[in-house]
């Protein structure tokens, strides 16, 4: 009976949708989910960290954090069942040079995973006592802790933990305790192979839902409305099991001159979709740690249409170019702000009118690592945009084009567009390519 339901749902969606459904990736039980999470986290330890500390000259880096007051690295450190720190979590790395590995170290009252645990309170009561004794053990010239004016995923360390920890450590270790900013910011950003290995399947799964709601499976033109498809949305990842980490943004652009401005600090009002409108959803999701964050555009179609308007189609191949503008710009070393500034003067060459605000993404949707523009600072972002690239880093590709549509009278539309992908030193490569067709609502017969 099962099968005879599934395949009757598919069916009442039309087959475009169906087909979507059936080449859509699986979702993990929770259980398998943890220990592919696992796996990773046991390799990045054994592998990213070690190298990153080397690359910055610190011997040791103190993570710790309050359970629900935890540090934005220290999540992403923690075994896939723990859901948040336990009491106050400490871990330590310790590189004792000359090529031997990196020791990792558990200052807590638990045994932390792959942290084994160096404090037994009815030894030592103190907590911080005890940290203060495995410092002064190793003697570290450089010891590293999450403090950061710059980056907020980098600034993790709690103000009062930061005077906790200087009054423990003995004098002489005050004037060696320095920012991890680079440290930490590196660990987040860097995908590891077996990350990116699965990160086009869990971009996949986001592609192929946010598909879903733009089609018929989610909007009947003339009484959908864009709040509805954006609940629809939340719905629908909530029933696969998955998360958003975002509520989805869904606006209409038409001929009446309904359409966006350059202005994103408001979302626009709900609206009816309707036939002929211009239709754009911001959607992301989270799956095994990782995160996704994906704007595409529907057209939906007037009775008699079969194609969108001539001019909406070449406004989505401008958006197109200044993607390859863009991405073109991506070196290794080259900052933020440098490639935002040679991408836009690419655009303004070709007579684009273009807004970019491109960002890292992986273990945060809008992650760590270089800024490279934001939608009210096209002239670069200090701080942010100053932090130069590096290989096996994810971004979202996030721009967009303004360009005027004939068909429309003249009207400027915005074509938005953001698509994941990852930058390996030398190029980049969309984790599960791009939009450069609109897509139809309904679908054509095939």
């Amino acid at each position: 009976m099962r099968c005879v339901l599934l395949l009757f749902g598919l069916l009442a969606v039309g087959p475009a949708v169906a087909q979507a459904q059936a080449e859509r990736p699986a979702v993990l039980p929770m259980r398998e989910r943890a220990v592919v999470q696992d796996r990773w986290l046991a390799d990045r330890l054994d592998t990213v960290a070690p190298a990153l500390m080397r690359r910055h000259g610190v011997d040791l880096w103190v993570v710790l954090g309050r359970e629900y007051n935890e540090d934005p690295v220290l999540q992403t450190m923690l075994p896939a069942t723990w859901l948040s720190a336990r009491r106050r979590t400490v871990l330590v790395f310790h590189d004792p040079g000359a090529g031997r590995p990196v020791e990792r170290l558990a200052v807590a009252r638990y045994d932390v995973g792959p942290f084994p645990r160096a404090w037994e309170p009815e030894d030592q009561p103190d907590q911080w006592a005890r940290l203060a004794e495995i410092v002064a053990e190793r003697d570290p010239q450089r010891i590293a802790v999450n403090r950061s004016p710059t980056f907020a995923l980098a600034d993790g360390l709690a103000s009062t933990e930061y005077e906790a920890l200087l009054g423990a450590l003995p004098a002489r270790y005050h004037g060696r305790v320095v920012s991890a900013e680079p440290l930490a910011v590196a660990w987040l950003e860097t995908r590891t192979p077996a990350e990116l290995a699965v990160y086009p399947t869990v971009v996949a799964l986001a592609r192929s839902l946010l598909h879903e709601g733009l089609s018929t499976a989610a909007v009947t033109p003339g009484v959908t409305t864009t709040d509805d498809l954006a609940w629809w949305y939340r719905d629908r990842v909530r029933g696969l099991g998955l998360r958003s980490w975002f509520h989805p943004g869904v606006s209409v652009q038409r001929t009446s001159g309904t359409g966006r401005s350059g202005d994103f600090s408001g979302r626009p009002g709900e609206t009816v979709i309707q036939p002929g409108d211009l239709v754009w959803v911001d959607f992301g999701i989270e799956y095994l740690g990782l995160h996704t964050d994906t704007q595409q555009m529907a057209y939906v179609l007037r009775s008699g249409e079969t194609a969108p308007p001539a001019g909406l189609v070449a406004g989505l191949r401008a958006a197109n170019r200044v993607q390859d503008l863009l991405t073109g710009q991506f070196a290794t070393g080259r900052t933020g702000n440098e490639v935002l500034a040679a991408a836009l003067d690419g655009a303004r060459a070709e007579g684009i009118d273009a807004t970019i605000y491109t960002h890292p993404i992986g273990f945060h949707g809008h992650g760590a690592g270089p800024t490279i523009g934001l939608w009210d600072q096209q002239g670069g972002v200090p701080g942010g945009g100053d932090y130069p690239l590096h290989p096996s880093t994810a971004y979202s590709i996030e721009l967009n084009a303004a360009v005027a549509v004939p068909e429309w009278g003249g009207q400027a539309v915005r074509f938005m567009l953001e698509e994941d992908a990852v930058f390996d030193g030398e190029a980049v490569r969309y984790l599960d390519g791009r939009q450069e067709a609109l897509l139809l609502i309904p679908r054509p017969a095939r």
